[in-house]
């Protein structure tokens, strides 16, 4: 039985991952600040399905704290770290920047002097798609080179793959980076845009739909993505004897580091998403058709032949299962 510490266990992957591990009998130590970027409330009651189950603990507290840092990792001895924890969203970095270095570039460090201090066997973190950037080139490989992030939050993702690279090369810690696409689900963030939308439609309110719906995102469902990092987690990563510093390999290393895409493969015209909603709700949506965003990509798509490979992910859902998955949570949660 392993024990597993889950950053960000109160958020929407942590919640799905920290009950999956617990189902399979793992030890979960949840780890959160619950920070009021979006509704406490929900994050709380996602904490209330872990509570009281057998092996799970609850710490709350603030990665860029470093002394609880410290005294969190010797305390805990912990076999492995998934580290979901983050400041989020892509437009909130336009606006609050210095929220993203405090967590995602402070608080990660803590994550990795932890690691380093205390003997954890497999560091997990997570990345972004938004690393990709300006990259056009579909799908998108962790081969390619994503050196042109269009947002502080792109920055400071791919900065957290640099910094494992670091110590997976320095300490010979095992690292593996997911570069997340457009997770959606039961138990979502309520600023992405299916919650945004359902929340908006039911309400007779006018949704925002910005680069006029043309958008296309590589959506995955919770359920497959938890699947990828529960085998991912359990594939701890080795240096890649073939890795060439003459053409260095941006997605492995010659030492114990790995960098996958995790998601659906399939991407979904945003035009096509609403209407799947439309069909589950039983309403139709009033559009206000807007320009695209600063930060945002026009289009994702994940290329996951190498998570397929080695930890045979091979994601199931359609949006049309999943959204309807979705509003039936929502309607059930918010009594709608």
């Amino acid at each position: 039985m392993a024990k597993i510490l889950v950053t960000g266990a109160a958020g929407f992957i942590g919640f799905h991952l920290s009950r999956r591990l617990l189902d399979r009998g793992d030890q979960v130590v949840g780890f959160d600040n619950l920070n009021d970027y979006y509704d406490v409330s929900l994050k709380e009651a996602r904490l209330q399905q872990l509570e009281g189950r057998d092996g799970f603990t609850f710490i709350s507290g603030d990665l860029t704290d470093r002394e609880a840092m410290t005294q969190l990792f010797a305390a805990g001895r912990f076999t492995k770290v998934v580290h979901l924890a983050a400041q989020a969203g892509v437009r909130y970095s336009l606006v609050n920047p210095h929220a993203y270095i405090d967590s995602n570039i402070s608080g990660f460090m803590n994550i990795l002097e932890g690691c380093r201090h205390n003997g954890v066997e497999h560091l997990v973190y997570a990345s972004s798609s938004s690393v990709y950037g300006a990259n056009t080139l579909m799908p998108f490989s962790v081969h390619h080179n994503v050196d042109h992030p269009v947002s502080l939050y792109a920055a400071t993702k791919k900065a957290n793959e640099l910094m494992a690279h670091t110590y997976a090369s320095l300490y010979k810690i095992p690292c593996t980076g997911l570069r997340f696409f457009t997770v959606y689900g039961p138990w979502g963030r309520p600023d992405m845009a299916l919650f945004l939308f359902t929340r908006a439609i039911l309400e007779g309110k006018p949704i925002d739909v910005y680069n006029e719906g043309r958008m296309r995102r590589d959506f995955t469902y919770i359920d497959d993505i938890v699947e990828g990092v529960v085998r991912v987690t359990d594939l701890t990563p080795v240096p890649n004897p073939a890795w060439s510093s003459d053409a260095p390999d941006p997605g492995t290393s010659y030492a114990p580091y790995r960098i996958y895409n995790i998601g659906n493969n399939n991407p979904v015209e945003l035009l096509r998403f609403i209407e799947v909603l439309e069909e589950k709700l039983g309403r139709r949506a009033i559009r206000n058709l807007l320009p695209i965003q600063p930060g945002d990509v026009p289009a994702t798509c994940a290329d996951v032949d190498d998570l397929t490979r080695d930890a045979g992910f091979a994601p199931q859902t359609t949006v049309e299962e999943g959204v309807g998955r979705f509003v039936e949570w929502y309607r059930g949660y918010y009594k709608v």
